[in-house]
């Protein structure tokens, strides 16, 4: 089997289960228990924690809150701020966005907010233009979600000028960076970014645990109601091995994510050099140079994705037509 689907979801690496396995068989308190046994295990949830804040560049580990993936760190991004403002907001998003975005965003505009796509052009970079004069308007506050690079194309948005754009209006920046974090560099410090969205299963940690950085001082309401965990922003006891997991996948994400991105650019560049030299009719949708490593979305022309995706699956070839 060649699996070429790590945009949908990676393997588990080796050391992130050998993480795992002593939260599972020994270290079972729970964070929240004063005794000796809760004490163990929340201070090794804080050791996670502290690694997340790393790999992102948060200066303050308590910025981290812990999900149960990525679309939850959505969800509550863009439900918790805009309940946390006064006025119904003006919410902004691109037209490429993940639907975990698009679908609370509608829902947003349904209780009242006001609704704003904005367009990309034929490489996939966004229309600034329209997202300057969208912000220009004025008549509510702004709040705005921007992926950081893109799951299907692989292009990247200009995050740090679009926090720039969107601060100017005092309105709030959430990004969904779930394809970004362990891929490329982010750092919150120098990118004007109140809410960032991240996903353990992106980056070789297991299936059903996120976070969401949530910069100090950004007002933001808790979905999950009941209990004090998460500083009160996420009810519910913590899913202490998974967050031990995500820990240690975000510090191998920092010592191999250059040599990484390095062997995969390198990768991704022969596999469509080759598929263009002898498929007649391909071509590499997106921008070919501002785009992940790791990632390439090319059509064939009279073909048709699905089926070119099961003909592939037979011959033991995973890939994907979209999200």
């Amino acid at each position: 089997m060649v699996y070429l689907d790590n945009n949908a979801t990676t393997a588990v690496a080796p050391e992130v289960v050998e993480a795992m396995l002593p939260f599972f068989e020994t270290h079972w308190g729970n964070p929240s228990s004063l005794h000796t046994f809760g004490n163990r295990t929340k201070r090794h949830m804080d050791t996670a924690r502290e690694k997340v804040a790393a790999l992102i560049g948060a200066s303050d580990p308590s910025e981290i809150m812990f999900t149960s993936c990525g679309s939850e760190s959505n969800n509550t991004a863009l439900r918790g701020a805009a309940s946390a403002l006064r006025n119904p907001p003006h919410v902004i998003t691109s037209q490429v966005e993940h639907s975990a975005v698009l679908a609370p965003c509608a829902l947003l505009e349904k209780e009242g907010g006001r609704l704003t796509h904005i367009a990309v052009n034929g490489e996939g970079h966004l229309d600034l233009d329209a997202l300057k004069a969208a912000v220009a308007e004025g008549d509510a506050p702004v709040l705005a979600s921007f992926m950081w690079a893109n799951n299907e194309t692989g292009v990247v948005f200009p995050v740090a000028e679009i926090g720039e754009l969107i601060h100017s209006a005092e309105g709030l920046f959430h990004t969904d960076a779930v394809q970004a974090v362990g891929k490329l560099p982010v750092d919150v410090q120098n990118v004007p970014v109140d809410l960032l969205s991240l996903s353990g299963h992106k980056l070789h940690a297991p299936k059903g645990i996120g976070a969401l950085y949530v910069r100090r001082g950004t007002r933001l309401n808790p979905l999950m109601l009941g209990g004090h965990q998460e500083r009160a922003r996420r009810a519910g006891t913590e899913n202490v091995p998974y967050i031990v997991g995500l820990g240690r996948a975000c510090e191998l994400a920092m010592q191999r994510m250059e040599e990484d991105a390095a062997r995969e650019q390198r990768l991704r560049d022969r596999l469509e050099c080759g598929l263009l030299a002898t498929c007649k009719g391909a071509t590499v949708n997106g921008d070919p140079a501002d785009r992940l490593p790791n990632t390439t979305n090319i059509s064939f022309e009279h073909l048709e994705g699905e089926a070119l995706l099961l003909m592939l699956d037979d011959v033991g070839i995973c890939t994907s037509t979209g999200a």
